[in-house]
């Protein structure tokens, strides 16, 4: 397989082998790698399939698992089905130890403001949805896709005017309160048992996810991106959900 590189980060990756789960810790996105991407993020629901590979992969990791996801807290339990102690929430704002401890961030302080302004524009489209977050507010605009490049502009214009931290998404503009990323708390699990001496594995979709491939790639461990092709820090390449559920599958 061709592989070219784009200011030292690579594209055209190939798949990779199936995962010796001895001495591995393994960190997973949610949305596009663990469940496909729905018009609504309340649409993602459970799933029996990805209830029992979690459940099997916690215990070949011997408690070495963690989801690091842009979603809430009590969202990933909902679809997860509680099934993932180890979690880091909200892009990294919010932290669940493997013990259950929770810690997060306190909330910026101009995030009602900018919710606000949000709705505000929301309100001229139906497509168009507002999901606030406690930590952060994300603008969906994939049932209304017309409306990104206006929705990038205001989402840019807050980030500028009231310090929040612009991060893009999926056909998504959100603005959160600074503070630590996923490449943050994945170095954070990596200092605590029983994640601590283990080769990191990241598994994720979206440019958010970057900050997880950086810390892996800089601890010794691999990045596999999941979806189409890109400039990207991570080293391997899968085609999508369903392939990265069998990949995992076969890595048990």
């Amino acid at each position: 397989m061709s592989c070219m590189t784009y200011e030292g980060l690579t594209v055209g990756l190939p798949a990779p082998q199936p995962l010796k789960l001895r001495g591995v810790a393994l960190f997973l996105d949610l949305d596009g790698t663990l469940a496909p991407i729905a018009a609504r993020p309340q649409d993602v629901r459970p799933d029996p399939r990805r209830t029992n590979l979690l459940e099997r992969l916690n215990e070949g990791l011997d408690g070495r698992l963690a989801v690091v996801s842009g979603r809430t807290l009590g969202d990933i339990d909902r679809i997860l089905e509680n099934r993932v102690t180890a979690v880091a929430a909200v892009h990294g704002l919010v932290l669940r130890e493997p013990d259950g401890a929770v810690s997060e961030s306190a909330p910026h302080s101009e995030l009602a403001e900018a919710a606000r302004r949000l709705h505000a524009f929301a309100a001229r489209d139906s497509g168009l949805m507002v999901e606030e977050k406690g930590l952060s507010v994300a603008l969906h605009y994939r049932l209304a896709q017309a409306h990104g490049p206006a929705a990038h502009r205001l989402a840019l214009k807050l980030a500028v005017e009231t310090g929040l931290v612009l991060q893009q998404g999926d056909m998504v503009e959100e603005l959160r309160t600074p503070g630590p990323t996923k490449g943050d708390s994945v170095a954070d699990f990596l200092r605590r048992p029983p994640f601590a001496g283990a080769r990191p594995v990241f598994v994720g979709d979206d440019v958010t996810d970057e900050h997880g491939f950086e810390a892996v790639r800089a601890l010794g461990g691999m990045g596999v991106l999941v979806g189409h092709p890109r400039p990207t820090a991570a080293r391997y390449r899968l085609l999508g959900v369903d392939e990265t559920l069998g990949w995992l599958e076969a890595s048990l």
